[in-house]
């Protein structure tokens, strides 16, 4: 607030929709409100408490990625059996994919109509 008689600056912290003050309690005159931004108030947890997890998580996570990763270990030799085979295939791919370049290369013809 401002008093416009005694010009003395105060602040008084108040809610928007609280009704304003009207006279200065120093000298009586009549005083104006002044807004000005709001100020930055971390309450709480805060940020950084809810994005990134305590301790206590983080172990609980390793202890569930143990816990799961013995039971996918049976799981786990199966699939690198197929991957095996992949890594064999692809030697055999280029081969296939010069044999389709050179049937591509030859126009195709219209088979020969017989009446």
């Amino acid at each position: 607030y401002e008093c416009l008689k005694c010009k003395r600056v105060f602040e008084i912290r108040q809610r928007i929709s609280e009704p304003a003050l009207t006279k200065c309690d120093v000298c009586g005159g009549d005083v104006r409100r002044l807004l000005s931004a709001a100020p930055f108030i971390l309450k709480g947890g805060g940020w950084y408490v809810t994005d990134y997890p305590s301790e206590s998580r983080k172990k609980a996570l390793q202890s569930e990625k143990s816990s799961g990763t013995t039971a996918d270990k049976p799981a786990d030799k199966p699939a690198d059996k197929p991957a095996d085979k992949p890594a064999a295939k692809p030697a055999e791919k280029p081969a296939a994919k010069s044999d389709s370049t050179t049937t591509a290369s030859s126009p195709a013809a219209p088979a020969p109509k017989s009446d």
